[in-house]
């Protein structure tokens, strides 16, 4: 999957139309190898053809000529639709070929089977190279496909039958002869790296420039699958044209970075591919190299890409190398100068359902730690997307992302679009669990907003039923949330964690009607009913002094004159469970 609005998986929607056009095919290959299964007992086929395929098989040449009196029984069809020439021409014995060729009328030789293969193309399917002879030089069609728009060319190609390439071709098989998906014979050759046969091919007059429906060349075909030595024989011996583009205007340096082989890169760029050529997704090869991880494509293609090119694109390889979960490439690119905070444009963001501009988003979102430091560390910013990044690492529940966030400045505060509460949204993620809370309040997680209530000690207005209104919820009170039939258990909890973090607070009515049945109720009662230590008011003090923005980045306090130990009760390090190692709920 490249990025998931504009990469590899969703928008290759040429690459995509292939894979369900070749599954479409299958699926009626399979659907005729059902038919022909279900019918098969429809067939009945007398004696003398039954001994007649017997004798093929085994290779009996005395009783096969006996048996070439029964000229009806050579006419004969099994279930798969083969008659006798069939199994001659799939047999070693070029003999046996020969008396069954003169025993079958000439108007089945080139009958076809089920699958639609004459016996030209089953001979040449198992490699019988002495049976394709025979039954070339008998005037049989070398161009004869089968039902999967294969001819018998193509197929030896397929399975790399040099010698009987070349046969098919001296007796005239069309070299440029459309097969399936308007693909030639050197389209086939090209893919699966059929180096020999390629040059074969160029000799007999393949066109090299020849485009599949896909809009696909040759060329395009071995830089996709990697096949350097093929694309040099296409190059320095057919003169093809490296600036060719698909129908999805992928280049053909586009398709080799996708591949990931260097050398194939190399030799593109040395015979003049541009790669400052987008595909109409606006990806450029070096996104994808970044995305797919190929790091030595990558090293080829950064002092040869324009940084105009990659600002039309409005993607940067950054974000490919975040979104693809490949540190190395990260680590590179930016090494390489890479703004970390380039922004997708407003187009590419459109395409999220989140609409997601950073390419530290990515990184957090694959839960990529190694990534995310990588960018952390560059100085990407962790508050520019619309979804907070932090709100991403509390949903997953990773400790380490959150607090590597939260060392870096991420806003602890943020307020989420989507439903917003009185109270910071963070909060919502760690109810259950005293680590992660504790980790939001040491950063300066604003407790305050969460014993704010305008009814007081006075009666709450319910607006509906619990956990449910008509409309959207928005500015909802923390003692309406923590008093809800399934949290107002944690309540007790919660309640006395935050106490570490205030002076003295009011609860309304509501949260003390819950609190009283909670059993840390006497401790909550006694902390809040009494004064606070001096040491800690004067840590809530200094705290606000120095402001939640300094508290989330705590390189500040290097800069502060101050004791270690005082530096250290400044951010509630005793109340550090994650840095203590302490991983213990006791919720």
């Amino acid at each position: 999957m490249d990025l998931p609005a504009f990469g590899d998986d969703l928008d290759d929607d040429i690459a995509a139309q292939y894979v369900i056009h070749q599954s479409l095919q299958e699926v009626y290959k399979k659907d005729s190898v059902v038919e022909v299964t279900e019918n098969s007992s429809s067939f009945s086929m007398s004696s003398e053809h039954e001994k007649i395929v017997a004798a093929i098989r085994v290779g009996d040449e005395k009783t096969l000529a006996k048996l070439s009196v029964h000229q009806s029984a050579f006419l004969e069809a099994d279930d798969r639709g083969w008659i006798p020439l069939h199994e001659a021409a799939a047999q070693k014995e070029k003999t046996i070929l020969e008396i069954t060729f003169k025993s079958t009328d000439y108007s089945v030789w080139e009958q076809e089977t089920q699958k639609g293969e004459t016996p030209l193309f089953v001979a040449v399917h198992h490699c019988r190279l002495d049976n394709v002879g025979f039954l070339l030089s008998n005037s049989c069609n070398p161009d004869a496909k089968n039902e999967a728009e294969d001819s018998p060319l193509v197929i030896a190609i397929r399975h790399g039958f040099y010698d009987i390439a070349s046969l098919l071709l001296r007796h005239k098989a069309i070299v440029n002869l459309a097969c399936a998906d308007n693909r030639t014979a050197l389209h086939e050759a090209a893919k699966l790296g059929r180096k020999d046969i390629a040059g074969l091919l160029i000799r007999a007059g393949a066109d090299v420039d020849y485009t599949s429906n896909f809009g696909f060349t040759p060329l395009a075909l071995a830089a996709q699958n990697g096949h350097t030595d093929v694309m040099e024989v296409l190059i320095q011996k057919g003169r093809a044209c490296v600036m060719a583009q698909a129908s999805d205007s992928a280049s053909i340096l586009f398709e080799a970075a996708a591949a990931g082989n260097p050398d194939a890169v190399s030799l593109l760029l040395e015979y003049g591919a541009d790669a400052n050529i987008p595909k109409h997704s606006g990806h450029l090869p070096l996104h994808r190299a970044a995305y797919r991880g190929h790091l030595l494509a990558l090293r080829m293609l950064i002092p040869v890409t324009d940084i105009s090119a990659i600002r039309r694109s409005g993607i940067s390889p950054v974000h490919s190398a975040a979104a693809g979960g490949h540190p190395q490439c990260l680590d590179l690119l930016l090494r390489s100068g890479f703004d970390a905070n380039f922004m997708l444009a407003q187009r590419v963001r459109k395409g999220y359902d989140d609409e997601r501009k950073s390419a530290l988003y990515f990184a957090v979102s694959n839960n990529d730690i190694s990534s995310t430091t990588l960018l952390l560390d560059a100085g990407a910013l962790p508050n520019q997307d619309p979804i907070n990044c932090l709100q991403v690492a509390l949903r997953m529940g990773n400790y380490e992302l959150v607090n590597l966030l939260l060392r870096h400045g991420a806003n602890v505060n943020y307020v989420c679009k989507v439903n917003p509460l009185h109270f910071p949204s963070a909060l919502q993620y760690a109810l259950k669990d005293e680590i992660m809370l504790r980790m939001l309040l040491n950063y300066g997680y604003d407790v305050h907003k969460c014993f704010e209530c305008p009814y007081g000690n006075n009666v709450h207005f319910i607006l509906g039923y619990e956990g449910w209104t008509s409309t959207i919820i928005k500015d909802t009170m923390f003692c309406e949330v923590i008093t809800l039939t399934w949290l107002r258990h944690l309540s007790g909890n919660v309640v006395r964690v935050m106490l570490d973090y205030v002076d003295h607070v009011e609860f309304c009515s509501k949260l003390r009607e819950t609190l009283v049945k909670q059993k840390l109720w006497s401790e909550i009662h006694a902390i809040s009913t009494n004064p606070r230590s001096l040491k800690h008011l004067c840590r809530l003090k200094i705290r606000r002094c120095m402001g939640r923005l300094h508290l989330r980045c705590p390189v500040f306090m290097t800069y502060l004159p101050l004791p270690n130990r005082l530096k250290d009760y400044i951010l509630y390090k005793e109340y550090d469970l994650y840095g203590q190692g302490n991983f213990v709920r006791t919720w």
